[in-house]
């Protein structure tokens, strides 16, 4: 896996390859939300069947202040991806880069792993918050200076991933995510951002507020009620549950017609609320695009 992150050849194969083979109306540059943490100086694993694995964690404010804010050019590889992907895509789609919320990031900066609860990083948030600000603004600085990047190497859009976001209370994630998120957004002037918080329901008329673009909503999120407490200064995204695509065609057609029908015809990209499993049938996955390019209100 981080062989092909750190490939550009490689990623930029990896990122048309939706386009070529299943339709889609952008690519994604491929990469991971990891190598922020890595660039700044605490690098990771990819160990198989248990995903990423940080030999050092952070724990004090000494490991804190060895972190180094990271520039866009300690991630070449990304650059290079994206200048050999837009390269390769002669203007037939748009490319979205990325980055993780940094909420998200010191998550995995303080547990060192995946984990179900995060209870060592919500732990920290609130037996250090101070220290936990500082972690956050080394994060958000290093995030700006990475997407800036992105863009400056051809990125038409950037989406932030902020995909712990729901282990969090109201009042932590106002706190401690949506704080530096509105700072990348702040930030980021020259494309438009999407913001992706999955389970950050309580959050959406917060993240209204956002100098964001779009407004990306995961399966949990009722359409209806997202659109009220966002208003239509936002484009949503979503929001359509990837386990759908287990079911039958029919199940898939009728279900991605309910989605669109509820979102309307006005200020809406059509898209999963999360992303795709790796036994979904790419069959599937290919109805379900073209399901919504063949539908018309």
């Amino acid at each position: 896996f981080k062989e092909l992150v750190e490939t550009p050849e490689f990623a930029a194969e990896v990122t048309i390859q939706p386009v070529d083979i299943l339709g889609v109306d952008a690519a994604i540059i491929f990469s991971d939300i990891l190598v922020i943490p890595e660039a700044m100086g605490l690098p990771y694993q990819m160990i198989e069947s248990k995903g990423p694995w940080f030999e050092r964690t952070i724990g004090n404010k000494s490991d804190i202040d060895k972190l180094k804010i990271a520039e866009a050019g300690d991630l070449p590889y990304v650059m290079d991806a994206i200048q050999l992907t837009k390269k390769e895509l002669k203007g037939r789609v748009p490319l979205i880069g990325f980055a993780g919320a940094p909420w998200t990031i010191l998550s995995y900066m303080i547990e060192g792993r995946g984990s179900k609860t995060f209870s060592k990083a919500k732990k920290f948030l609130y037996t250090e918050p101070l220290l936990a600000h500082q972690l956050l603004d080394k994060i958000t600085r290093s995030t700006i200076n990475y997407l800036k990047g992105q863009i400056a190497s051809g990125a038409d859009i950037v989406q932030i991933f902020d995909s712990w976001a729901g282990i969090l209370s109201p009042d932590q994630y106002s706190e401690f995510a949506l704080r530096y998120i509105s700072a990348i957004c702040d930030a980021i002037t020259e494309v438009p951002v999407i913001i992706f918080a999955k389970g950050a329901f309580f959050a959406r008329e917060e993240m209204s507020k956002l100098k964001c673009s779009v407004i990306g909503l995961d399966w949990n999120m009722g359409i209806e009620e997202s659109r009220k407490a966002i208003g239509w200064d936002k484009t949503l995204q979503g929001n359509m549950d990837p386990c759908l695509l287990y079911a039958t065609d029919e199940k898939i057609v009728s279900e991605t017609h309910k989605m669109l029908k509820a979102f309307g015809p006005k200020r809406h990209i059509a898209n999963l609320g999360h992303g795709l499993y790796p036994d979904i049938e790419k069959e599937k996955v290919k109805l379900f695009i073209e399901t919504i390019k063949k539908f018309r209100f």
